[in-house]
């Protein structure tokens, strides 16, 4: 009788032992979510520094990409961190902050050319698309060169000057590469496609170049593709024309 009673005892006690699991639980998923929190966090006010600056280069207004805050003026005292600080801070966040504002300002860039396009009726010729390596802008060859030529239209002097621009807006690299379609070129300047679409990027960055000075000629690359690196079947004139383009890339300097 004495073991059945404390059998029933020790059976009483045992049911509060979860409690200690339990708790341990909770305490982990507190720190989580803590640690989540505190990682999604943006520098609002350098945000706000990014967008003043970029919306004072391409002399955005009400129809900026990222309108000002109305809640209070942008106020930037001093200069900015240099990377060496910023990393020092919190790595992981400055590394997703560094993402974010370059994100920002390849949009206002995109939007700048994505307006110049309509404004100018060039939809047909010319198109942007934000990548994970960078802003691209595609040139249609027509837009730049006559057929099987690598000099440049006079029309495309403007297109060429225009982005100039905008290039100096930015301090990335620039990578500028020529393509073409799968039909064979076999001429004394050009004995194949290699020659056609290097000779064409060059002459596109050298022309970049020269319509401003202040550009750093060490931020620039030019290449030759060729008609390997098509955008759609060679089966077409439409496909063809396609793949016949200069492409200009502003590349990342940073990634997620």
């Amino acid at each position: 009788m004495a073991k059945k009673k404390h059998q029933e005892h020790h059976e009483e006690h045992a049911d509060e032992s979860w409690l200690i699991p339990y708790a341990d639980i909770l305490t982990l998923l507190l720190a989580l979510f803590i640690v989540l929190f505190s990682s999604a966090q943006v520098d609002a006010k350098k945000f706000e520094q990014i967008r003043a600056s970029f919306g004072s280069a391409f002399g955005a207004g009400t129809n900026s990409l990222m309108p000002e805050s109305r809640s209070a003026p942008t106020v930037i005292a001093g200069p900015p961190e240099s990377p060496q600080q910023m990393e020092a801070i919190n790595p992981a966040d400055n590394k997703q902050q560094q993402y974010v504002r370059e994100t920002a300002q390849l949009l206002e860039v995109k939007r700048a050319l994505d307006t110049y396009i309509q404004q100018n009726n060039l939809t047909g010729d010319l198109n942007t698309m934000l990548t994970g390596d960078g802003l691209m802008l595609r040139i249609r060859d027509s837009a730049l060169f006559p057929s099987g030529s690598a000099e440049l239209l006079p029309e495309s002097r403007r297109l060429g000057g225009e982005i100039a621009k905008l290039l100096l807006a930015v301090p990335q690299k620039v990578m500028i590469s020529g393509h073409t379609d799968t039909v064979p070129i076999n001429t004394a300047e050009f004995p194949s496609n290699w020659e056609l679409s290097s000779k064409r990027s060059l002459n596109f960055m050298r022309f970049i170049l020269s319509q401003q000075s202040q550009l750093d000629p060490a931020r620039f690359n030019a290449t030759g593709h060729g008609e390997y690196r098509p955008v759609s079947p060679n089966t077409s004139p439409e496909g063809q024309a396609k793949n016949r383009r200069v492409e200009v890339l502003i590349l990342r300097q940073y990634r997620q």
